[in-house]
């Protein structure tokens, strides 16, 4: 059996950093390892006394505490996990500063791996077991999605793997710093992440309205949800591109590689291929409306009695049987033929857009699939840009 990992693949040395011992809110937290370490930030153990349980604080560098975008976005993962109170999403309970200005956020302590190392380590899953995990994952988006919030950000990294009160295979849904979040939900003095024309998300997981820059919703969620069970069950996605600009276009033009052509040898039922292939569509209306008549479209794709009761009980309210059982038979004229994705490289600076790399959060093991955020040059070079891009991504 592999070894436990702690929120974020184990601990590393912490030795020399100065917050281990450091007693955090009046004492309410006390650090005693740091398990994580980015770029933007750490992720640290600490102890909560008062409550008898441990806890995870995600601190933002000090050094980045006068950023005002860097600092909005920390505050914007912390003000959407702390909305939320599905059992399949890591729950936020409190925001603060420490001495040095540094930002934090204390979360749920959490042990397992996420759904990329699980791949990784274990190849493709099982069909059955990869619809149990996201069934239950779709259960989190759903409740994420009726208080207005889209995630913009699914991948498997972002999809944690735990047990719970002594269920296997319990998903808690992670990092909603690139959340796109409803007015009402923002709160005073937010900063606005989302501007039109702005490209965010991690290319691999985008959609194709995402990799254009265009006003997304839920149904974005969905077809990074379809990617991420694309994935899990054929270790690979359905292109075979490999450039991040390649990815994207791909994500926009070329129709994706049916799930049981995928991998030779690795075939699925006709009803899991229709579903995949639905909630893949370029267009959002032509995919499932929700996360729960996703949910239920992949429930029906399981043998008898293989539906796990974490998964049963995670979707907040159902459609009927019959609008589920029609979405996934509705579904089967959409497959179509077409296109590994093995490297997956970081976007790159070019004269014409400036890539700015949002985080590289925890864990400290090789990632390779990071969120980007492509910005215009000013207003002049803005049009510039968008020419530029559309000439590279679309033309042939």
């Amino acid at each position: 059996m592999a070894a436990k990992a702690c929120l974020t693949f184990g601990s590393i040395d912490s030795v020399a950093d100065p917050l281990i011992g450091k007693h955090v809110d009046n004492g309410e937290y006390v650090i005693t390892a740091r398990i994580g370490s980015g770029g933007m930030g750490s992720v640290y153990k600490a102890d909560q006394p008062s409550m008898n349980r441990l806890v995870a604080i995600k601190v933002l560098h000090s050094r980045f505490a006068t950023r005002d975008d860097l600092v909005a976005r920390f505050r914007r993962e912390a003000r959407a996990m702390s909305q939320l109170s599905h059992p399949n999403t890591a729950r936020v309970y409190k925001y603060g500063e420490l001495d040095d200005g540094a930002v934090y956020f204390v979360m749920d302590y959490l042990e397992g791996r996420n759904l990329a190392h699980e791949v990784r380590e274990n190849g493709p899953m099982d069909a059955d077991r990869a619809l149990n995990i996201m069934v239950q994952v779709c259960g989190a988006l759903e409740e994420a999605h009726r208080a207005g919030i889209v995630h913009r950000d699914l991948k498997p990294e972002n999809v944690f793997l735990t047990d719970q009160a002594g269920t296997l295979d319990f998903p808690k849904v992670l990092d909603f710093g690139l959340a796109k979040m409803s007015e009402k939900q923002m709160g005073r003095g937010s900063m606005m992440l989302t501007q039109q024309g702005m490209v965010f998300g991690t290319p691999e997981f985008m959609s194709p309205e995402q990799a254009q820059g265009e006003t997304i919703d839920r149904r974005s969620d969905i077809y990074s949800l379809a990617l991420i069970l694309y994935e899990l069950v054929t270790g690979k996605l359905p292109f075979e591109a490999k450039a991040p600009l390649d990815i994207m276009k791909a994500h926009v033009k070329d129709p994706p590689i049916p799930l049981s052509q995928r991998v030779p040898g690795r075939t699925f039922s006709p009803e899991l291929d229709a579903v995949v292939a639905k909630a893949l569509a370029k267009k959002p209306e032509a995919r499932y409306e929700s996360a729960v008549t996703f949910a239920e479209a992949l429930k029906g794709c399981m043998r008898e009695g293989l539906l796990s009761t974490a998964a049963r009980r995670a979707i907040p309210s159902n459609p009927s049987p019959a609008q589920g059982a029609a979405e996934a038979s509705s579904a089967k004229s959409s497959v179509r033929p077409a296109a590994s994705l093995s490297a997956r490289p970081l976007p790159s600076v070019s004269a014409n857009h400036m890539v700015v790399q949002l985080h590289a959060d925890p864990p400290t093991v090789p990632v390779s699939r990071l969120p980007t955020l492509l910005l215009g040059l000013g207003i002049g070079v803005a049009v510039a840009v968008l020419g530029y891009l559309v000439l590279s991504l679309f033309s042939k």
